[in-house]
């Protein structure tokens, strides 16, 4: 199988980079390969970002395209820490540029991570899943599911295992901002219902889990896709 992973730089770097996480991404994914699968995985900014976005704002000056660019830098430096744990299976030319870069031929494991101001490493992933025919995105966040309602806010927030993209949009919001802390961004939001392109939202550190979905089995998360609205 050829799978499009979105690994959210919140699972990378939580607070510090998660050491232990990664030997056991690292582990996983390279098992995967052995039975014939392929990876893109694309790294997001987190923490990393939204530090430098915050000193930035905190201090003033800049405009909106700067702050995207310390966030693109931030999914950079994240690749390049993927790419070289992965090194002697990995593809060595980060893909930054989806449309233009390519995968070489033989590499089961790329690397991609942000590509100009406007959009996050979603839309990436959407444009790299439209290049390569992929019809599902694997997002591993910093969250189980999505619920109804942000459950930081409200005790009664209800996961949800399945959603179309407008009850996606009506809970999530339509609008993109640097260092937006979103299941997915919404300007690839919009590209990937278009394209009829399915996303899943995992646990990123439940790698129990995100195996179980790898292999086939029944997984915990939320699948957002092209369904019709009861």
């Amino acid at each position: 199988m050829f799978y499009i992973i979105s690994l959210g730089g919140s699972v990378i770097v939580p607070d510090k980079i998660d050491i232990e996480f990664l030997k056991r991404f690292k582990k996983l994914i390279l098992n995967r390969v052995k039975k014939g699968d392929h990876f893109i995985i694309v790294t997001g900014g987190g923490m990393t970002a939204r530090n430098y976005q915050n000193a930035a704002r905190a201090i003033g000056g800049g405009i909106t395209e700067d702050f995207d660019w310390l966030g693109i830098h931030s999914t950079r430096l994240n690749g390049h820490l993927l790419a070289t744990i992965f090194r002697t299976n990995c593809q060595k030319k980060i893909i930054t540029d989806p449309i233009k870069d390519q995968i070489e031929a033989g590499k089961k494991i790329v690397v991609a991570a942000g590509w100009r101001p406007g959009w996050s490493t979603d839309y990436v992933c959407t444009i790299l899943a439209k290049k390569y025919k992929i019809k599902t995105i694997i997002n591993l966040s910093n969250i189980s599911c999505i619920c109804n309602k942000d459950p930081r806010k409200f005790k009664d927030a209800k996961p949800l295992g399945n959603l179309n993209w407008k009850e996606f949009k009506k809970i999530c919001g339509g609008k993109w901002r640097p260092g937006l802390n979103s299941p997915f961004d919404p300007v690839a939001s919009r590209l990937t219902e278009k394209l009829k392109i399915k996303v899943l939202v995992i646990q990123g550190n439940d790698l129990v889990n995100f195996e179980s979905f790898l292999s086939g089995n029944n997984f915990k998360g939320t699948v957002i896709e092209n369904k019709k609205q009861a």
